[in-house]
């Protein structure tokens, strides 16, 4: 090439950067200016599996321009964030797939892409691996960014997910006990349960020990005195709260109004601190007898569910004549809240404990850190929250967090960013004792620590005293270990080997315990995560290295003791007991060629409670080795008590599924002490399983809903997939074992179970769920949808949870609370469309079949 011709091509070179850079400067907008861009995903194939590959889809994102400007051929991208992973690399339509890290990707254009004009659009392949037809699989959040102002990102707000036809549906994982998609599999499901008369259902919920009914009733016309000890001043201020919604405020003190009468004594024949005894008498009035004041307040929730469904202000209440003994079965009846993912607000946390404390749980396991997130201000680490509570979009995190589980690019969206400060924190600790609630935090440890391991590098990058902030740096610089989390990153985990770690985890314990101090709820457990810490951690630590030389240790496996001997020990200077998860107190091994998790030695007499949420693939049985062994077991089955995974494998189902789909009937089938059965009618348990030992039994402590925060984005999404499955842990965690889990003979147990579950979902949906309605407590419940079938040319309606109101539209629209109540059969001809609606008029998803 002569030099004129270089000349030439240089000129040629220069004009199409100075072009390049006109386009993008062209499609360049405000800040704050949503990108004028239209997106949507949809499936193409569904579980579709490669030779000797594992099952994946093929999705499209359909990229329209709907500005009036040409999107360029290149200088952007789009970032979004991914609950299912997506391959990365080049892909159909010239883009590349990157991973930011985690769950975050960006998509970008590669040669080939041409510039796309106004109104044109563009369809481009995206690979998950795995399948794809639940609607929280799909990208959420995307946004835009342009290369020439790279740090801003815009949201795409025109975002539309397509979901794939039920018919489509490829699920080879779901078992015949998963719950159905269609409306005449839900019918067939709902078959077993029969109609009970409110009558003929227990008087309180849950289900309550002994009761007897007697005769007569007690009116009060205005609000009874309430004479209780001097030691129940909280539990009379609560009483008197709940009765002022029943009795018209401003109403004075009847003097000749039965009283209600609050004591502490002992309940006979009944140890638990939380037993009680309640009797309504027409002549003397309500008496609730506690052996502690735990015990009271269970006996107020008692007898607000004694109280009138149907009742107007001003009007008289009355109670029917009744004596009742209670107590639960476990000491330990919990719900964990993650706010780490996603965080929730201080009413929301208040809103919950009042629903826990209504259905008598009394543990609040509180999920404040994770890779994503850490909620709660700790004293001189205030990094801690200033980055580690913040996520925005960030070309290398800078100041905060990378976007995930659609917080997107917004630094200020309310639940990517947020944290507790130390009055929020104090007030919660001090709301849920007045409720006899416990609260134990939790601080992940070693793993879902990248919040952590962020904000203290961050720390050290910003200090003026260098040496005095690397004293808490969590991971050593010089670790070149290769490794991914369950979530996909490879910066998650604490390095053991740094005194830095411990001095950090000092910090933070020495702080909880005086934030609990001074709220006057003294702090006795820290849970300190343990799980899912992935293989290829500290292999190339330099201070794990030390570490191994100075123990003689065989193996990097055996540092995990190392490190929560440490911690423990922590903890026990502090006077605290060690909770985690299981992995805590058990060890991986091979057996037969194949991982198997069993339980570690080291720690058995140390006092630690495991919360065991691993039911899974070969993992059945692990809540029972553990505590067979020794250790003290909290059950969270995620296959049960997930209250995070979808209700079905319908696509419109929000919440996760990797572990089951897990409707109200799977948490009511959860027995226990007796999982492991080939079903739940059949007392034979699975070859090759363990059962739970005598010994084991005392190692139970109780049950746990667990509700993890990857798709927590509203308070609705919360009640929605909390309730009505949090019932269902309340009954298992307070009632006895109903008859049917003791029958040996598989008919009668059929037989006893459907009537056991027909007087749940009876209680549940006639008196439990109107209560909520009635009282006007704002839990936006799930209302599940109604099972359809044609027989005999007449279309049959059914529900899992009776006492709804049924309306049906003939002409396949929408039922609204003008069409027509459901009292038969439908004989109408057409597209029938059933929903369910609640007596203030709330709506379910409608269920449709056709009757030609």
């Amino acid at each position: 090439m002569n030099g004129a011709d270089r000349r030439f091509n240089t000129r040629c070179a220069r004009w199409c950067c100075v072009l390049a850079l006109l386009l993008q400067a062209v499609f360049a907008f405000a800040a704050s200016q949503p990108a004028p861009l239209q997106l949507q995903w949809e499936t193409v194939k569904i579980g579709v599996a490669d030779s000797g590959a594992e099952r994946h889809s093929e999705a499209a994102f359909v990229l329209t321009n709907r500005d009036s400007r040409p999107l360029p051929a290149s200088g952007w991208a789009i970032y979004f964030d991914c609950l299912a992973d997506a391959r990365t690399g080049e892909m159909p339509g010239h883009v590349r797939v990157e991973r930011v890290n985690g769950g975050l990707f960006r998509l970008r254009p590669i040669a080939g892409f041409k510039a796309l004009a106004p109104g044109d659009s563009v369809r481009l392949t995206l690979i998950h691996p795995a399948v794809m037809f639940n609607i929280d699989k799909a990208p959420k959040a995307p946004y835009f960014v342009n290369d020439a102002a790279i740090d801003v990102g815009h949201p795409i707000s025109d975002y539309r997910v397509t979901l794939p036809k039920l018919a489509d549906q490829v699920d080879p994982d779901a078992g015949e006990h998963s719950p159905p998609a269609g409306a005449e599999e839900i019918f067939e499901r709902n078959r077993i349960i029969a109609d009970v008369a409110e009558n003929d259902l227990a008087p309180v919920f849950p289900t309550p020990r002994h009761f007897v009914r007697g005769k007569g009733r007690l009116t009060w016309s205005t609000l009874p005195r309430i004479d209780a000890d001097a030691t129940l001043a909280n539990e009379a201020a609560q009483a008197r709260a709940m009765l002022a919604s029943y009795i018209a405020a401003g109403a004075r003190q009847g003097a000749k109004e039965p009283v209600l009468t609050l004591r502490v004594a002992a309940v006979d024949g009944e140890t638990s601190t939380e037993a009680y005894a309640l009797s309504v008498d027409p002549a003397s009035g309500v008496r609730i007898t506690g052996n502690t004041a735990a015990g009271v307040a269970r006996g107020l929730q008692s007898l607000r569910e004694l109280l009138p469904l149907q009742h107007k202000a001003g009007e008289a209440v009355t109670l029917g004549a009744i004596t009742l003994t209670d107590a639960p079965r476990f000491a330990y009846r919990g719900f964990m809240l993650d706010v780490a993912r996603n965080f929730q607000d201080k009413p929301t946390v208040l809103r919950l404990l009042d629903l826990m404390a209504r259905y008598k749980l009394n543990t609040f396991h509180f999920h404040l850190t994770d890779d994503e997130g850490w909620r709660l201000d700790i004293a001189g680490l205030p990094e801690l929250t200033a980055f580690g509570a913040r996520r925005g979009h960030s070309t290398n995190e800078a100041e905060y967090l990378f976007p995930a589980f659609g917080s997107g690019p917004d630094v200020d969206d309310a639940h990517g960013s947020g944290h507790y400060t130390r009055a929020d924190y104090i007030e919660i600790l001090k709301y849920a004792a007045a409720r006899h609630i416990e609260v134990i935090p939790e601080i992940e440890m070693p793993g879902h620590a990248r919040a952590a391991i962020k904000a203290m590098a961050w720390r050290a990058r910003h200090s003026a005293q260098t040496d005095a902030a690397n004293t808490l740096l969590l991971t050593d610089p010089g670790d070149k270990s290769v490794y991914a989390s369950a979530q996909l990153y490879t910066d998650n985990v604490m390095d053991p080997g740094l005194e830095s770690t411990y001095a950090f985890i000092e910090r933070v314990v020495a702080d909880l315990v005086a934030m609990h101090k001074e709220a006057g709820v003294p702090l006795t457990t820290l849970h300190v995560g343990g799980d899912e810490v992935p293989r290829g951690v500290w292999e190339q630590s330099p201070a794990v290295r030390k570490l191994m030389q100075a123990r003689h240790l065989d193996s990097v496996a055996q540092v995990w003791d190392v490190f929560y001997d440490r911690v423990d020990r922590i903890l026990r200077a502090h006077g605290l007991a060690t909770a985690g998860w299981e992995e805590l107190g058990a060890r991986r091994t091979t057996l037969r060629g194949k991982s198997k998790l069993i339980p570690n030695p080291t720690f058995v007499q140390r006092g630690f409670t495991l919360h065991v949420w691993n039911n899974t693939g070969g993992a059945e049985d692990l809540a029972y080795r553990l505590a067979n062994a020794g250790y003290d077991v909290v059950l969270s089955p995620a296959t049960n008590l997930y209250a995070d995974m979808a209700y079905s494998r319908d696509p419109e189902e929000p919440g996760m599924n990797w572990a089951a789909y897990v409707d109200l009937g799977k948490v009511y089938d959860f027995i226990p002490l007796d999982s492991t059965r080939k079903d739940v009618t059949d007392p034979a348990g699975v070859p090759g399983l363990d059962g739970l030992t005598e010994y084991g039994e005392q190692h139970v402590r109780g049950v746990e809903a667990t509700l993890f925060g990857e798709t927590l984005r509203s308070r609705e999404r919360i009640d929605y997939l909390l309730m009505p499955r949090l019932l269902g842990t309340a009954e298992l965690g307070w009632a006895r074992d109903p008859a049917w889990t003791h029958e040996v003979d598989r008919t009668r147990a059929a037989s006893a179970h459907a009537a056991a579950w027909s007087a749940f979902v009876n209680q549940i949906g006639k008196r439990v769920l109107p209560r909520l309605d009635a009282e006007h407590a704002g839990v936006v419940y799930r209302i599940p949808m109604p099972g359809l079938k044609r027989i005999d040319g007449a279309v049959q309606v059914n529900m899992q949870i009776p006492g709804f109101i049924l309306r049906y539209r003939s002409d396949g629209g929408e039922p609204d609370a003008h069409s027509p109540v459901v009292t038969g059969p439908l004989h109408e001809h057409g597209t029938l469309r059933v929903a369910a609606f609640t007596t203030d008029g709330r709506r379910g998803r409608a269920a449709w079949i056709d009757n030609p």
